[in-house]
């Protein structure tokens, strides 16, 4: 795997950037390289993200460029954590007022409605990381033949259950939000309820498969 872009963030964090595509592989290596890290002295808290990880750390007690040079050969020694076992199912209503996009994409697509829907509920999904809003599991992948490019003008909010299109991902608005992805459906899943002994409903690595509730057209 080419080697990360390791750059500061500010005074008390380092970014840890791998080359795009996101893929699986990648973000297996970075969940193990943030659960090595967790572990470090010095270190305040670990962020995975897409394809990169944000490490906080102590200025006070902590060298940045030792640190980063320490980062750079953990990432070379970081074996893939495998994703999680854990299953969830997302039961969806795609299309009508839920899913407003649902017909665009089957037009950019070249696909029928149905077959965008059966494509989509198909696939089993993995969590690539959790970010945007608590909750807002970014999905990786996505059947090719359903990549599709965000909305020109974003939606200024989008009900909470969306489930949308984004470029190569699929994903879920755990709450009401403005957002830019294509939307087909909706979901009546609470993906984030700060009242749960765990708020959010999905984590980095869990395997996720939408059903279908009804196409409404």
């Amino acid at each position: 795997m080419t080697e990360p872009r390791i750059y500061p963030f500010g005074d008390s964090a380092l970014v840890c950037e791998a080359p795009a595509p996101a893929t699986l592989a990648c973000q297996e290596r970075i969940w193990a390289l943030a659960q090595a890290l967790g572990e470090w002295p010095n270190v305040v808290e670990v962020v995975p993200g897409m394809n990169n990880l944000t490490v906080v750390f102590d200025p006070r007690s902590a060298d940045l460029e030792t640190l980063a040079s320490e980062l750079s050969v953990a990432w070379n020694r970081a074996v893939g954590v495998q994703p999680s076992t854990r299953e969830v199912d997302i039961p969806v209503r795609y299309g009508g007022a839920d899913g407003p996009d649902l017909q665009a994409v089957a037009d950019y697509t070249g696909l029928s409605v149905d077959e965008v829907v059966k494509r989509h509920a198909s696939a089993e999904y993995i969590v690539f990381f959790v970010g945007f809003q608590p909750g807002f599991a970014y999905l990786g992948e996505l059947d090719e033949s359903l990549h599709m490019p965000r909305r020109a003008v974003p939606r200024l909010e989008v009900p909470a259950g969306s489930v949308g299109i984004g470029g190569a991902q699929t994903g879920i608005y755990p709450a009401a939000s403005p957002g830019g992805w294509q939307l087909i459906g909706r979901t009546p899943s609470v993906l984030f309820d700060p009242t749960r002994d765990a708020p959010t409903l999905l984590q980095p690595g869990d395997r996720v498969r939408f059903t279908v509730l009804e196409i409404v057209r």
